[in-house]
């Protein structure tokens, strides 16, 4: 399991429990202020830290091994404090959608600084109804509910289901994050088009979010080799075999999502625990 489930989750998945979205977490000052930061940010500061990201980050490739190592484990374990997340399967979602009661989708703010437009595929939740001292904050967003946008949209566990399943079919891989860890108080669905987490993860090999709990494989007796899951990777996980026209997938490079499963004709992929292979146990 990820380290965050033995520090945060007392050995099981960490974002399965129910404390870790506990609204007392947000009596703590720090918290707060770092709430208040990430929804007020202006927007011509996110515009420009995302212009500017990816020549940034060619910049750390560039530099000595020893240097890029340490800048990176640097950035690593600031965001892992602060603002870090995890792939999960859509049946981690609908678990925990179980202990949730509020949920309201908002603008991403990943794809609002890259796209300068509102874009609504981030969830936040709230163990309490109506949303709490997190519903409070982010009504009070001026970058989430300003001048310019749609409002926020209050939905129901089956509304809020049906749209992330509608997410798979777009490709988008879902991902929990942390506001000051252990505190989870959103849901993405995220690409490498507009996430900068997931370019800085996969892209760049700086890791701001963990891969999920699983790793896929293709059953090759059902796989009819149309190659719709590959299209649908965001991780670049899955080949394909000419000789026998058949998928199959990397485990070293699959994240675990789940998504591939959505675009499969023939339910001929499934998920298995991460820890049930050795090349995958202790990869995150």
């Amino acid at each position: 399991m990820c380290e965050f489930c033995h520090q945060h989750g007392e050995g099981r998945k960490w974002y399965l429990n129910a404390r870790n979205y506990a609204e007392d977490l947000l009596s703590d000052a720090r918290r707060r202020r770092f709430l208040d930061q990430f929804n007020n940010a202006p927007p011509e500061k996110l515009f420009s830290v995302f212009e500017g990201f990816d020549s940034h980050m060619d910049r750390l490739n560039q530099m000595p091994g020893i240097v890029r190592r340490l800048l990176s484990w640097r950035a690593t374990n600031r965001q892992k404090k602060n603002h870090y997340g995890q792939v999960v399967p859509i049946e981690d979602v609908e678990r925990i959608f179980e202990f949730v009661n509020s949920l309201v989708r908002i603008n991403c703010i990943c794809r609002y600084a890259t796209l300068r437009s509102e874009q609504r595929y981030c969830y936040a939740v709230s163990m309490v109804p109506g949303g709490g001292q997190m519903g409070e904050m982010v009504r009070g967003s001026s970058l989430l509910n300003g001048p310019g946008s749609m409002g926020l949209e209050t939905l129901t566990k089956e509304e809020a289901l049906a749209a992330f399943r509608d997410h798979e079919k777009e490709s988008l891989c879902h991902t929990v994050w942390t506001f000051v860890t252990p505190f989870i108080g959103g849901i993405c669905n995220c690409d490498r088009a507009e996430c900068g987490a997931m370019r800085s993860t996969v892209t760049h090999k700086l890791p701001l979010m963990f891969r999920a709990e699983y790793v896929a494989e293709v059953d090759g007796g059902s796989c009819n080799g149309c190659r719709a899951c590959m299209r649908a990777c965001q991780f670049g996980a899955i080949n394909y075999s000419a000789a026998l026209r058949k998928a199959f997938i990397q485990p070293r490079d699959c994240y675990g999502c789940g998504v591939c499963r959505a675009h499969c004709t023939k339910d001929a992929i499934r998920l298995q625990d991460r820890r049930n292979l050795a090349v995958t146990a202790n990869l995150w």
